[in-house]
């Protein structure tokens, strides 16, 4: 696959942040933590490529806070540097179903951009990392891995409800369930603070 290492991932991470300095760093540690979690109980997948798709899913807030447009930014940035699996994932992290307008928060792009996105969502093939970042997006936030509950509803309060929301929340669902299978366990029991993080806020 193309991506960087974990060592080069948490780098650019690191730069990153350095640019736009916020909390989407801190929840793109717990997602990389996360997903790694996971993965050590899912014989095909690698724990080195789940920990660095998830750090590198939200990289496109480099280059300042923005809604739609932050997916194409970490795109277009890690497929400049030749990372062209870690550069899906930046495109497939927001949208368990493969619908473009299932996007919670502003289309701040042009129609252009939106196109290119569906087109590309129709036709990827969605492979278990991408499946793996959504799933790991839906339960990190920046203090740690929560009830999947918490966070939907955390972005709901943001954003509001859609007439899809129900759609996109069963999708999530879905995903927990298709990962409990894999790795033989409920995933919550992979993280001992889930508790004390899911309450903390």
């Amino acid at each position: 696959m193309k991506i960087p290492t974990p060592t080069e991932a948490i780098s650019l991470l690191k730069d990153a942040e350095t640019q736009n300095p916020g909390l989407w760093a801190e929840h793109s540690k717990v997602t990389a933590s996360t997903a790694k979690l996971i993965a050590e109980k899912c014989p095909s997948i690698d724990e080195d490529t789940a920990f660095t798709m998830g750090l590198l899913h939200d990289i496109g807030r480099y280059d300042g806070w923005k809604h739609f447009t932050h997916i194409l930014d970490g795109y277009h940035y890690l497929m400049k540097l030749g990372y062209t699996d870690a550069a899906s994932i930046c495109l497939t992290h927001s949208f368990p179903i493969s619908e473009v307008g299932t996007y919670h928060g502003e289309i701040d792009c042009s129609t252009e951009d939106v196109e290119f996105v569906s087109s590309y969502l129709i036709n990827h093939k969605y492979s278990d990392y991408d499946k793996l970042i959504q799933l790991c997006d839906a339960i990190s936030l920046p203090h740690g891995t929560v009830l999947m509950e918490k966070r939907l509803v955390d972005v709901v309060m943001r954003y509001g409800l859609a007439e899809w929301t129900l759609r996109k929340w069963k999708a999530y669902f879905d995903l927990k369930q298709y990962f409990d299978e894999l790795a033989g366990c409920n995933i919550y029991s992979l993280f001992p603070n889930i508790i004390q993080d899911t309450f903390e806020w």
